[in-house]
């Protein structure tokens, strides 16, 4: 009878551990189930270079998170790189005279599209484009720009 006992304790603990490891691997990944419900329409950016930023990646305005970087592709036409966004629906203010700047959480943290909002009286809608956008700071290019610039002094 205690043998019976032993293996349901360590059988539920093992089904916690499991349920733990789960919720751990979706807080990392960005993953959550609202995701699949939520309301949300298109907009896209055009960049010269986005620099790592990758599918999945939150759009913040005023850092708060408004929505997710849906996909990456190259225009063919001008061989920009661009950034279709899923905002969300209640996000209703986006003007035609936003920016759109690829920033970095940190040193070396994530990068997300952080959205400038601006003063014009028309709103973005559905499907549009931002036409105002700054690409991504690029760290090896910032190092070697610093480098020249001190060598050039010397």
């Amino acid at each position: 009878m205690q043998s019976r006992s032993i293996e349901i304790t360590v059988g539920a603990f093992i089904l916690l551990g499991i349920v733990a490891l789960t919720f751990l691997v979706l807080q990392v990944s960005g993953l959550t189930f609202s995701d699949v419900r939520r309301d949300t329409y298109t907009l896209s950016a055009r960049f010269n270079n986005v620099a790592g930023l990758a599918p999945r990646a939150k759009v913040m305005v005023a850092g708060v998170a408004v929505g997710r970087v849906s996909a990456i592709h190259i225009d063919p036409l001008t061989v920009r790189a661009v950034v279709d966004m899923a905002i969300d629906k209640h996000v209703d203010y986006l003007t035609t005279d936003s920016i759109a700047s690829i920033k970095t959480t940190g040193v070396l943290g994530e990068q997300y599209v952080s959205i400038a909002v601006g003063g014009a009286p028309d709103i973005l809608q559905p499907g549009d484009t931002i036409s105002d956008t700054q690409s991504a700071m690029v760290l090896e290019d910032l190092i070697g720009k610093f480098v020249t610039n001190f060598s050039d002094k010397k």
